[in-house]
C-alpha cells in the first residue's frame, strides 16, 4: 500500500473508534481482518498513525479548525511525521486510494497557533483532569501533559535469573537494543518514526529461553525501589499479570518468597507461563483470598500496585484519555482505599508497605498515602531519595517529587510511563 491507502486506512480506524467508543486494539484487529490485502508494514503504519493522532487529538483538532477522522489522520502526516503540504501532495498524487484533502484545512493550519489555544488543549488532556495536573506539577504541568503524548519506546527487562543485560544486549543487537539510563537491568528498544515498526522482541529465541520480558523501565523502578531482600517473604497484593512479582524474584536471586495474588484471578492468569520461561522458582501464586488470610502480620514487604486511571501510560493507550471520567476517578480512588486497607494487614510490626500506581494524578497518589496514614498511625511515609540514590546514584535523571518522600516518574523527568512510587513503614 502507498501512503494514500493507508491514510484512508487510519480514517477508518479513527471514525470507527469515534462512532462505537471502541477501544483503538479492537478496531485496528477488525480492520485488518476485512483487509486481509494489507502487509504487516501496512498494518504498522496505519497503527503508528492512529495512535499518534489519538495522542495530540486536541491539539490536531485545533490547527485544523475541525476534529472529524481525516482532519486528525493529516495533523499527524503535517505535525508529527514532518510533511510538508507539498511533500505530502506529491506522495498521494496519482494514489486513487488516497483521502481529498481540502483546502481549508491547510489554511486552518496556517492561519492558527497553538499557543492561542486553551491550556488544556495545548497539553492534549481532558480538560477536567487540568487542575489535577497543576496541583501535581504546579508551573511544570503543561510540559509534563505534552511529554505523555510522544511516542513510548519498547522497553525490557534482562532477567538475571537466565542472562545479564549485556547477554540480552548482545542477542538483540540486531533490534537496536541499548541498555536504559536509569533501571540497572532495562533495556530499550527506541519508538522509531513515521511508519517504522518496532521488532516483535517476543519471537527472539533469546524470549523464548527466558532471558528477558518486556517491561517499561518505570516499572522496572517501581519494582526496584520495593527493595526486595535474599531471604525475605514478600507479597505482591495487586499483582496482575506478575510484571513486578517477577522482577523482585529475580532481585531475591530466587531466594526467600514472592506471594503473588490478584483479586481478579483473569488479571493473574500470564503469571504461570511467565514464571515457567523465566526460572523463577520462589513466586508462590495465590488465586483466592482464603489461601492468603493466615499469612497476616508475617510479611517483611508488600507491594500494592493500585487499581488505578492508567494517566501515567497515555503514551502507551492513548485512546483511554479521552474515555477517562470523573466517576473512573471516584471508582478507583474506592479501590485504591480498599487495597490499602486490606494490604496493610500482612504488614508485619518494622515491615514495609508499598504502594505503587501507573497514575500521576494526585488525588491517586500524594493524596491517598497521606490520608491512609493519617488514619493508620502505625504507619509513616519514608523518604524514597535514599532509597533512588542507593539504587541508582545520583548522577541519573531525578523523578518528579516535592519532598522526595513520595517520588513520581514521568516521560518528561525520567523518560518513563508516569508512575507513583510510596514507601510506608510499620512501627515496631
Amino acid at each position: 500500500m502507498r501512503l494514500g491507502g493507508r491514510l484512508s486506512g487510519a480514517i477508518e480506524v479513527l471514525a470507527d473508534i469515534e462512532t462505537r467508543k471502541r477501544p483503538v486494539a479492537d478496531s485496528l484487529k477488525d480492520w485488518g481482518l476485512a483487509h486481509r490485502f494489507a502487509g504487516s508494514g501496512d498494518r504498522a503504519a496505519i497503527g503508528n498513525i492512529v495512535y499518534d493522532a489519538l495522542r495530540m487529538k486536541l491539539s490536531h483538532a485545533y490547527l485544523m479548525d475541525d476534529d472529524s477522522a481525516d482532519a486528525l489522520a493529516l495533523g499527524v502526516m503535517l505535525r508529527q511525521w514532518g510533511l510538508t503540504p507539498e511533500t505530502l501532495a506529491r506522495q498521494l498524487d496519482g494514489d486513487k486510494f488516497a483521502p481529498d484533502i481540502p483546502a481549508e484545512r491547510l489554511a486552518s493550519l496556517a492561519r492558527r497557533r497553538l499557543e492561542h489555544a486553551p491550556l488544556h488543549v495545548q497539553g492534549d488532556i481532558p480538560e477536567w483532569v487540568q487542575a489535577s495536573f497543576v496541583e501535581n506539577f504546579s508551573d511544570d504541568w503543561l510540559h509534563e501533559a505534552q511529554a505523555l503524548t510522544s511516542r513510548p519506546t519498547l522497553d525490557l527487562r534482562a532477567n538475571t535469573l537466565k542472562a545479564s543485560r549485556d547477554k540480552v544486549l548482545r542477542a538483540l543487537e540486531h533490534c537496536g537494543a541499548v541498555p536504559t539510563t536509569i533501571a540497572r537491568n532495562g533495556i530499550r528498544i527506541p519508538a522509531g518514526e513515521g511508519p517504522a515498526r518496532l521488532p516483535n522482541v517476543t519471537a527472539e529465541p533469546a524470549f523464548e529461553e527466558g532471558w528477558f520480558e518486556v517491561q517499561d523501565e518505570g516499572s522496572q523502578i517501581v519494582a526496584d525501589l520495593v527493595f526486595a531482600q535474599e531471604g525475605e517473604q514478600v507479597l505482591d497484593f495487586c499483582a496482575g499479570g506478575g510484571g513486578k512479582a517477577l522482577a523482585m524474584s529475580a532481585a531475591m536471586n530466587n531466594k526467600g518468597q514472592v506471594h503473588a495474588f490478584d483479586a481478579d484471578r483473569k488479571r493473574l492468569a500470564p503469571i504461570i507461563e511467565r514464571l515457567k520461561r523465566a526460572g523463577t522458582r520462589n513466586v508462590q501464586v495465590h488465586e483466592d483470598f482464603s489461601s492468603l488470610s493466615p499469612l497476616a502480620g508475617r510479611f517483611d514487604r508488600v507491594l500494592v500496585d493500585a487499581p488505578c486511571t492508567g494517566t501515567g501510560t497515555w503514551r502507551r493507550r492513548p485512546d483511554t484519555k479521552w474515555r477517562l471520567t470523573d466517576k473512573n476517578l471516584e471508582e478507583r480512588l474506592a479501590q485504591q482505599e480498599e487495597a490499602l486497607a486490606s494490604a496493610a494487614h500482612f504488614v508485619r510490626p518494622g515491615g514495609y508497605l508499598l504502594y505503587v500506581t501507573c497514575s500521576v494524578l494526585p488525588e491517586e497518589n500524594e493524596n491517598q498515602v497521606y490520608g491512609f496514614c493519617e488514619d493508620n498511625p502505625d504507619f509513616e511515609i519514608l523518604s524514597a531519595a535514599e532509597a533512588w540514590e542507593d539504587l541508582f546514584g545520583t548522577d541519573k535523571p531525578k523523578p518528579w517529587s516535592a519532598d522526595m518522600k513520595t517520588v513520581t516518574l514521568t516521560p518528561a523527568s525520567t523518560d518513563t510511563d508516569g508512575f507513583f512510587f510510596c514507601a510506608m513503614g510499620r512501627k515496631a
